[in-house]
């Protein structure tokens, strides 16, 4: 399986499972035992005492400390008289129910409850499409093995990959084959939202409960109710908000801002990252007990970089219905197959867009590609980055990478900012003739000049 991949395949036990349900495994994320695991299939006892389930060498833990026991969908936790208790989420648990995902406190050891989809290996699927996503590659077709494995389940799912790599065509296929297709899918972008504005936005207000609150209304989980709520861009999400995520994502339920009372919300998760999260959470950005109760399920979307055997299929896929004819081949197919993609599948669309609206005659051979400098050819061509497998001069090989680097951001800074130039530059902390300056260079294949 690629690397790119931290998704297991479903064992043999949760083939033996029934309709609908996953086999669990307990996974140390904290203490003398970290990476330890074993499984949880009917029952399960966590102690130091060599018969236990999962056998813990923190001295803090006591030789029978907590047994856990499925009943359906439900996970039952009751603390066996340990001499340090049992806590979730901060408080002490004696006798409860825990979601997946859980994470539990034993002494100085934390514990998490994990769907048992993670074995490492997994067949590549037979399609080369899932939902809205495409792909011939062998890492593609693994990740759709995965994803159509875990979709008819509710276990919450973390999407990692750069931008433009089609995190949230991935969140919107998952949702499309699960058993909430016909309930609502609402995406909130953690990036754009203010933050400020976060907390209501998510969760929704009372009429009055701030200035400008000039009526109720409900936020993306309660919009997302019976359905899947999209967390695009977590990383982005302000660290003061995380805390209460948490708390709606483990009690189903929210507090909208102003009001006393909490509301029940069903929704399945779907969240969405460029960034490292476990480095984030080592720079103190992000909440480690969060991470952890999102990636229950964690898929990386590799960059298009790594899969160009994709690209031809991607085109034919992007071109449909542009009136352009002709074979998908020849030098243009090459240069596409040879460029780094540091925009990923966004900026294949929006080279081939431009190309479109600017060709000389329908036929794809007639397209004038306006590429990078680093489309030049394989000798520019890295692992990574351009001119690093086949070293180029440096000075020329760092200009590749800035010009690839100024395309890819521009590209999704007018993405996300459509036809509004001062709201773009300001987001990019630009002056707005800075920017425009910077989407003339591009466009004219010229260095742009720092100011």
């Amino acid at each position: 399986m690629s690397k790119d991949h931290t998704i297991e395949a479903v064992g043999p036990a949760s083939r033996r499972s029934g309709p609908g349900s996953v086999a669990l495994k307990l996974v140390v994320v904290a203490g003398a035992d970290e990476g330890k695991e074993a499984p949880f299939d009917a029952k399960a006892v966590i102690g130091a005492d060599p018969s236990c389930t999962l056998v813990l060498t923190d001295r803090s833990v006591s030789r029978k400390h907590v047994e856990m026991e499925r009943s359906g969908a439900r996970i039952l936790v009751r603390d066996l008289g340990s001499r340090n208790g049992t806590l979730f989420n901060g408080a002490t648990l004696r006798d409860g129910e825990v979601p997946v995902g859980a994470v539990l406190q034993l002494g100085d050891t934390s514990v998490a409850i994990q769907p048992r989809l993670f074995v490492r290996e997994v067949a590549p699927s037979e399609a080369r499409a899932f939902g809205e996503l495409l792909g011939d590659s062998i890492a593609m077709r693994e990740m759709f093995a995965i994803l159509s494995r875990i979709a008819p389940t509710t276990v919450p799912v973390l999407v990692e990959g750069e931008s433009g790599t089609g995190k949230e065509l991935a969140a919107r296929s998952i949702h499309a084959a699960s058993t909430r297709a016909s309930a609502p899918y609402v995406v909130f972008d953690c990036a754009s939202v203010p933050s400020e504005l976060a907390e209501s936005e998510l969760f929704g207000h009372k009429k009055g409960a701030f200035s400008g609150a000039t009526e109720n209304r409900a936020g993306a989980f309660q919009r997302a109710h019976g359905g899947t709520l999209c967390l695009d861009e977590m990383g982005e999400l302000p660290l003061d908000l995380q805390p209460k995520l948490l708390r709606a994502l483990e009690s189903g339920e929210v507090r909208p801002v102003g009001e006393d009372a909490t509301r029940k919300v069903d929704v399945r998760v779907v969240a969405s990252t460029n960034r490292d999260l476990h480095a984030e959470v080592q720079r103190g950005r992000f909440r480690a007990d969060l991470l952890y109760r999102l990636e229950v399920v964690k898929v990386r979307i590799p960059p298009l970089r790594q899969r160009p055997e994709d690209i031809p299929g991607l085109v034919t896929k992007l071109l449909s219905g542009s009136g352009i004819a002709g074979p998908i081949g020849g030098d243009n197919l090459t240069r596409l197959m040879a460029y780094s993609w540091p925009g990923n599948v966004r900026e294949l669309r929006n080279v081939l867009t431009r190309a479109v609206a600017l060709a000389p005659a329908p036929r794809f051979d007639a397209l004038a590609l306006n590429l990078g400098p680093s489309a030049s050819g394989p000798a520019t061509i890295g692992v990574d980055f351009p001119g690093v497998a086949r070293p180029l001069p440096f000075k020329e090989a760092k200009a590749q990478l800035l010009a690839s680097f100024e395309r890819a951001y521009v590209s999704a800074l007018l993405e996300r900012h459509p036809g509004n130039l001062q709201q773009a530059a300001s987001a990019a902390g630009l002056s707005r003739k800075h920017l425009y300056n910077l989407m003339k260079a591009i466009e004219e294949g010229t260095p742009s000049a720092d100011e």
